[in-house]
């Protein structure tokens, strides 16, 4: 921290939506307001000489790749001052006009939530409703009584004060909670699909650091990429997109492949930003969740000629005399060529044989980053198709690599462990706490609306061994452990219906006499909040004093002496503070702070973790932040499945045999019933619930008829999920938001000429998105940048309910099928099903405004879009 001669002080921290950290940036404010957020220079409070043994440097081809000096934050960062003083921030606490605490439900008045408004209240009276309610709740239906939602996941990037998790951790010193595991989300395919392929460690594909035996290092591959692949695949891949989640490197990284002379192919739905901001990249246009079937297409051109890798197939893999069968159409009558799948995916017969040919031929890295091909339903096969193409052609092998999130990391820090927490300052006192009764995240609606809930796999955490998925687990736990229906909802993550499947239904079941108290603690007004009956105020990273650095999709990673760059905004406080006073209550308020002060704490942590090995407190806390130094021999860390490649009996997977696995036999033992994730991956088609299939989201299917479209959701250009929303200076960007002629600024539909003008819809058009779960209402953007058959909407924007199954915000999570992605997977299906679009007609929209008039009477400012003002009695504040 310094003082300048106008008395602006200046704080250095990583700000990152995705709870990353990723690039640090400059804070400056002055008289307790923030002036400006601007990226810092690494060598600020260093010199370049002692900076050297911390930043790494990669020679190719005669050309460098190194560290900029100064630091690249993700755009979302450098417009944070839009957040922390958005129109939409939660200042004080606020209870339901409507509600009484008391579970009567008469008084609880459940089907008003997402309508009633809201009034101010004190603190006093928001602890005394949780002391009172969690004591009632739990004396009369039991223990397990408080379901604890987002204990982990995307969150601000906190460490001290939390992201998430600090309700869970004092229910659990009450006396317990039920907790509400995380699904895989993002990488949903992998996770049911590819795990048995390659094994367990590599549960987020191949981006993800694996446990010592899965013998998989996500350090290098990058290096690896860099150095030897000839041809990039981003098969639903844009990194332009997501690099908001820690730091613009990518873009420097991809400019320098580029450089390198490497050819580029985009496999999407959509020419999405990476292909649109480098030149360099071929775009193939395919059909939303028709992956596995292009897969299969090229696999069959690599067999027919030979352009595989055998020997590697004979000796590091088992079952691909069962794929090829049915690839060659041994097992069914149907051969997969290019002729089969071209109708199927909507890319030419030629195509496809071109790029298999392109692929077969050339060294390959695969790029894939949270796209809807492993998110849809039937996700799994689309999953297990890509671990078949990195097999068959040398998975492991120098440039054959697949390249996610942590796969990006250039250089191994001797201090670290791992890619994902690199030396993170822990906080004791929040932990994850087994416990007897659990919900997935992906079924909570499910388990309020039928009182149970059946699923196999993910119990507690999402990082867990392939062997799991065969454990079924049940809601409520049985009654000799405690177990018992929740009654009482308390959110630290309030964004279900905007990041999870069945949107539409998640407020359903909300409005049912069950749910006797919802609580958020949050920031912004927005989303589950807008469902709640008591919304807690929370500080935003900038306004604690805290310990943290950066971790994933950043060139340097750091630690930071973080703080707080102003006082908490109204009466906020943060998730660890608002715990603390809870837990005074209670009686129990040590057993979190440890007996220490935030100032103790931060220098405790430290202390703890292995940055004292390389740096004193005292200069640490001069500094403001330290790059550790990376391993004399970091170029010499095997990358990815490098060690497997070379030796398979010394390097086994954990996979049943220690080899990649094209057919199953652990899920052919399991779930030999299972038509929908068979031993081997298939293109799987779905039907009706009646012939026991889970969707029928293709095009070739009875659903089709009605909703013929097939929507892809990725995550927005202008957020991090639902995050930044309101942003006012991403609100005014063409891409951002369409305005309608009413002044309302709509989430954008993408849709391309002929579909648009088959259905009269014009650029600027307000247009309805349908389907069986609902419509929501979208800004139509005509483009060729869509492939016919595809409509796309960026997933994330806030909710704004007009009427129960009607909404004017535009969030597809609400229209996402509130199913697994199949009978046995409990993921979440929210890319890739059916929907409909038609222009909104003047007539209907009169309709509604009368049949609805306190829906589009709510205040509205185009500049933040629906706020504070909209929903609470009293003003602005």
């Amino acid at each position: 921290m310094k003082e300048s001669k106008e008395n602006v002080k200046t704080i250095i921290r990583g700000i990152a939506s995705g709870g990353t950290g990723g690039d640090p940036v400059a804070v400056d404010s002055k008289d307790g307001r923030i002036v400006r957020i601007r990226p810092m220079r690494w060598d600020d409070k260093y010199t370049m000489e002692e900076l050297a043994p911390s930043l790494w440097e990669l020679e190719v081809q005669g050309k460098t790749l190194k560290p900029a000096i100064k630091t690249a934050p993700p755009y979302m960062s450098l417009a944070y001052k839009n957040r922390v003083y958005s129109k939409n921030r939660v200042k004080y606490p606020l209870k339901r006009v409507d509600w009484e605490p008391g579970g009567d439900p008469a008084k609880i008045n459940a089907q008003n939530r997402g309508k009633s408004k809201y009034k101010r209240i004190s603190w006093e009276e928001a602890l005394d409703i949780m002391e009172s309610e969690i004591k009632r709740v739990m004396a009369k239906y039991g223990k397990y009584a408080v379901l604890c939602i987002g204990e982990d996941g995307h969150k601000e990037s906190k460490n001290l004060h939390a992201g998430g998790g600090m309700h869970a951790t004092v229910m659990n010193l009450i006396g317990g909670y039920t907790r509400e595991t995380r699904t895989p989300d993002s990488v949903e395919g992998f996770y049911w699909g590819a795990k048995h392929v390659w094994g367990s460690g590599s549960n987020k594909g191949l981006g993800m650091i694996a446990p010592p035996q899965t013998n998989y290092n996500s350090w290098n591959v990058a290096k690896d990429i860099t150095e030897h692949s000839q041809l990039i695949a981003l098969h639903a891949g844009d990194l332009e997109l997501t690099q908001t989640y820690g730091s613009q490197f990518w873009s420097q990284l991809i400019k320098f492949w580029e450089e390198l002379g490497k050819e580029f192919v985009v496999i999407d739905p959509f020419c999405n930003y990476t292909a649109v901001c480098h030149d360099s990249m071929k775009w193939i246009p395919i059909l939303p969740n028709t992956d596995a079937a292009l897969d299969f297409a090229i696999m069959y051109v690599w067999i027919q000629e030979g352009l595989y890798k055998k020997d590697y197939v004979e000796t590091h893999s088992v079952g691909f005399d069962k794929v090829k069968a049915y690839i060659l159409g041994e097992e069914d009558g149907i051969p997969k060529t290019p002729a089969w799948a071209a109708p199927i995916t909507g890319v030419p017969e030629w195509t496809i044989k071109a790029l298999a040919r392109e692929w077969g031929t050339k060294v390959t890295a695969l790029v894939h980053f949270s796209s809807g091909a492993i998110k849809g339903p039937y996700s799994h096969e689309a999953g297990r198709t890509e671990a078949y193409k990195l097999a068959m052609q040398g998975l492991g092998a120098p440039g054959v690599q697949q390249f996610y999130m942590n796969a990006s990391d250039i250089s191994r820090h001797s201090i670290s462990p791992s890619t994902t927490m690199p030396f993170v300052m822990g906080m004791k006192a929040r932990q994850f706490y087994p416990n007897p009764q659990s919900i997935p995240r992906t079924m909570v609606a499910k388990a309020i609306q039928e009182g149970e809930a059946k699923w196999w796999g993910s119990p507690q955490i999402v990082y867990v061994t392939t062997d799991d998925q065969f454990k079924e687990y049940n809601y409520p736990a049985p009654a000799d452990q405690g177990g018992s229906e929740c009654r009482m909802f308390w959110s630290e993550k309030p964004c279900n219906m905007g990041c999870w499947n069945g949107g539409f239904n998640f407020q359903e079941a909300l409005r049912s006499d069950k749910v006797e108290c919802f609580v958020t603690n949050h920031q912004w007004l927005e989303n589950d909040s807008l469902f709640a009956d008591l919304i807690l105020p929370v500080t935003t990273c900038l306004e604690e004093d805290d310990i943290g650095g950066a971790s994933q999709i950043v060139a340097v990673k750091h630690a930071g002496y973080q703080d707080r760059a102003l006082d908490p905004v109204g009466e906020s406080m943060s998730d660890y503070q608002i715990a603390v006073e809870l837990a005074k209550r209670f009686g129990v308020d040590e057993y979190i702070t440890l007996g220490m002060d935030i100032d103790e704490a931060r220098e405790y942590y430290f202390n703890e973790s292995k940055l004292k090995d390389e740096i004193s407190w005292e200069e640490f806390k001069e500094k403001g932040y330290y790059i550790p130094k990376i391993s004399p021999t970091w170029k010499d860390d095997p990358p990815g499945m490098r060690q497997f490649y070379e030796d398979p009996e010394k390097y086994p997977l954990d996979t049943p045999t220690g080899k990649l696995e094209f057919y199953s036999e652990a899920l052919a033992a399991n779930f030999p019933e299972d038509k929908e994730r068979q031993p081997l991956a298939k293109w799987i088609i779905g039907g009706p619930a009646s012939e026991g299939w889970t969707h029928d989201e293709t095009p070739f299917g009875e659903k089709a008829k009605t909703y013929p479209l097939l929507l892809t959701a990725n995550p927005g250009r202008w957020r991090v999920h639902v995050q930044g929303d309101d942003i006012v200076w991403f609100r005014e960007i063409e891409t951002c938001k369409v305005k309608g002629h009413d002044g309302y600024l709509y989430e954008p539909v993408w849709i391309s000429p002929e579909d648009a003008e088959s259905r009269g819809i014009k650029n600027g058009d307000i247009v309805k998105l349908t389907n069986d779960q609902g419509t929501i209402l979208v800004g139509a953007k005509v483009s060729q940048r869509v492939i016919p058959g595809a409509v796309i909407v960026n997933k994330g924007s806030r909710v704004d309910p007009i009427a129960p199954g009607l909404d004017r915000g535009g969030s597809t999570n609400l229209l996402s099928p509130p199913r697994a992605i199949s009978k046995h997977c409990w993921g979440f299906p929210v890319s890739g099903y059916l929907v409909e679009a038609a222009k909104l007609e003047q007539n209907e929209y009169d309709e509604w405004k009368q049949k609805y008039p306190e829906a589009f009477d709510r205040k509205y400012d185009p500049a933040v879009g629906i706020n504070y003002s909209s929903w609470v009695e009293g003003g602005a504040e």
